[in-house]
């Protein structure tokens, strides 16, 4: 019986977060080969190099694709987009793969999601079903209508697929891959790196044995123009707390150049000796700072997934994660420095957050490589509407 070739693309360093654990559950499953590709922002130092990652975790990469065009806007975006359909549709063409998988969300994983649907290999959609209000609810759903196969990570992502007219037979409910990295690092119950020497980054270094919060918040891509303004209140609440801060640096989003600019412009007029800034760390190390952090700030929905599972108190900023299946780790604010700041001093008087498995519990990876190895091949829909 030959080996199911599947593709796996990897657009970005969430997405590699993402699917870590299913990369590892391919490669080790005895009839599947893993085709790794790795593309967009994925491959660029400036949003971290996430591919420095993967090939350092022994992952062997099938195939690289320079498609972002530099702007951080809407035409960027769209054009990156149209880029990405151009070239992957060749890497396609020379693998050959039994199955495509595409990960999430991300304006980039529509190209992904096209080119296979055009080209009649079978697709595969992590992360379906979930709702946010913004452009990556309209991502994720048409990417849902593309797909032949649906690995969601929540009961309620599971129906909203269901809705939306998919085969119940090809809907699973395998859970978030990401939380099986989460469930190893319960265990970890103490900062056992220093992230100052490991990962470099710029700024203060705030001692960290008396606690820390991180900060992750990304532009808003139906309100991109408004990013600097937004980022801007993050930083005055950071730095009036004057408590110790790790922030990590923006995705490539529209309005990702708003937020980098406020953050520059930011410490240029205020020393800010409680924070210091990083562009990408390793995933096991990222969850370990983060179950280890008195709380996160921002709008990553590491905060509403892999938090969630840790218990890490999170300050959710925004519109990004509206209606997304959340725990009870998560307060919501507004773009607003004063709420911001009393959201915090509740966190310091509550602690820790409960904890849950809305988004499963640590099995995810292996599922999923079972089904790819078991399920029929298809590549049109079998269900009437």
């Amino acid at each position: 019986m030959p080996k199911r070739k599947i593709a796996v693309v990897i657009t970005a360093r969430p997405s590699y977060s993402r699917v870590k654990t299913v990369l590892q559950a391919i490669q080790e499953h005895p009839y599947l080969e893993l085709q790794l590709v790795v593309a967009a922002s994925a491959l660029l130092e400036r949003y971290g190099a996430a591919v420095n990652y993967i090939e350092k975790d022994g992952f062997i990469i099938a195939a690289k694709v320079f498609n972002v065009l530099e702007g951080e806007n809407l035409t960027a975006a769209a054009k990156t987009t149209g880029i990405g359909i151009l070239e992957l549709s060749t890497v396609f063409d020379n693998l050959k793969p039994d199955i495509v998988v595409t990960v999430a969300d991300r304006f980039e994983t529509m190209a992904t999601a096209i080119s296979a649907s055009y080209m009649n290999i079978p697709l595969a959609h992590i992360q379906g079903g979930e709702v946010t209000g913004n452009i990556d609810e309209k991502v994720r759903h048409s990417i849902t209508k593309l797909a032949d196969y649906h690995f969601v990570a929540s009961e309620n992502a599971k129906e909203r697929v269901l809705k939306l007219g998919e085969n119940p037979d090809f809907v699973f409910n395998t859970g978030c891959p990401s939380i099986d990295i989460a469930s190893a690092i319960l265990k970890v119950k103490t900062l056992n790196f220093n992230p100052y020497q490991k990962y470099g980054g710029v700024g203060a270094a705030p001692d960290l044995s008396q606690g820390y919060f991180v900060v992750m918040q990304h532009p808003v891509t139906t309100e991109y123009q408004d990013s600097r303004k937004h980022i801007e209140e993050t930083l005055l609440a950071v730095s009036e707390l004057n408590l110790p801060t790790l922030w990590f640096w923006p995705n490539v989003d529209a309005g990702a150049d708003g937020t980098s600019t406020g953050i520059r412009s930011f410490r240029e007029k205020n020393k800010l000796e409680n924070v210091h800034f990083f562009k990408n760390m390793e995933g096991d190390d990222f969850l370990v700072l983060l179950h280890n952090a008195i709380g996160l700030i921002g709008n990553s929905s590491v905060g509403i997934r892999e938090c969630a599972y840790l218990g890490v108190p999170v300050i959710n900023i925004g519109t990004r994660q509206n209606r997304r299946d959340r725990g009870e780790n998560v307060m919501d604010v507004s773009y607003n420095k004063t709420e911001i700041i009393a959201a915090v001093a509740t966190i310091l008087q509550n602690g820790k957050a409960p904890v849950s498995s809305v988004y499963g519990g640590g099995k995810s990876g292996n599922a999923i490589a079972h089904l790819l190895a078991t399920l029929p091949l298809q590549f049109h829909k079998t269900i009437s509407y």
